[in-house]
């Protein structure tokens, strides 16, 4: 497994909308990592409630708002498949090693992503642990059949999801810079009206 001293996390998201639990995320990443790359993308998978180009925007201005040097949001990178992201990746940074980051609720996803095999030889795999989705051995050694290296990241991620948010919008759950945004557009049914 490649050193964290010489790493660069990746972290794609759907920022649907972004929340308390991605700026703690990227916080965590930022102090274990010296660069880290964010960027919204389409999940295949999912049906999304507003537009790529709107949750990059969100997500850009979480960014902004955390304000640390090593955390960059890099849209170039968008792509609905992580296979496409990561050979973007390898372009920019030819020289790097790379841990792809995601949320507990997504690790018995992964030997089912599109060509996995390959992505699993390109970068490690970072789990970061959700409140309600708890990680099996079972997981872990399906992407270790695959030739996958994962890391359990050890950070405490807040049980604030975007799934939560679009089920119940509450601003408790939302940073706000973003909140700010969702109300001035009326984006999730939040406004200045109904604010919940």
């Amino acid at each position: 497994m490649s050193s964290k001293k010489d790493s660069i996390a990746l972290f794609g998201t759907s920022a649907d909308p972004p929340t308390f639990g991605h700026q703690a995320l990227l916080k965590a990443l930022a102090k274990n990592f010296p660069k880290v790359i964010t960027w919204a993308s389409d999940n295949p998978d999912k049906t999304h409630v507003i537009s790529l180009k709107k949750r990059s925007q969100l997500l850009r201005t979480l960014v902004e708002e955390i304000s640390h040097p090593q955390i960059k949001i890099v849209q170039n990178l968008s792509s609905p498949w992580t296979i496409n992201s990561l050979i973007k990746a390898e372009k920019f940074w030819p020289d790097a090693n790379f841990i792809f980051v995601i949320g507990s609720d997504l690790a018995e996803q992964v030997p089912k992503w599109l060509n996995a095999k390959s992505i699993l030889q390109r970068t490690n795999i970072g789990i970061t642990i959700r409140d309600g989705w708890p990680i099996n051995e079972n997981q872990l050694k399906e992407i270790e059949k695959l030739g996958g290296r994962v890391e359990v990241l050890p950070f405490k991620i807040p049980a604030s999801s975007s799934s939560s948010f679009r089920d119940s919008p509450q601003e408790k759950l939302i940073p706000k810079s973003i909140l700010s945004i969702l109300i001035k557009e009326n984006l999730y049914g939040i406004s200045a009206d109904n604010k919940k």
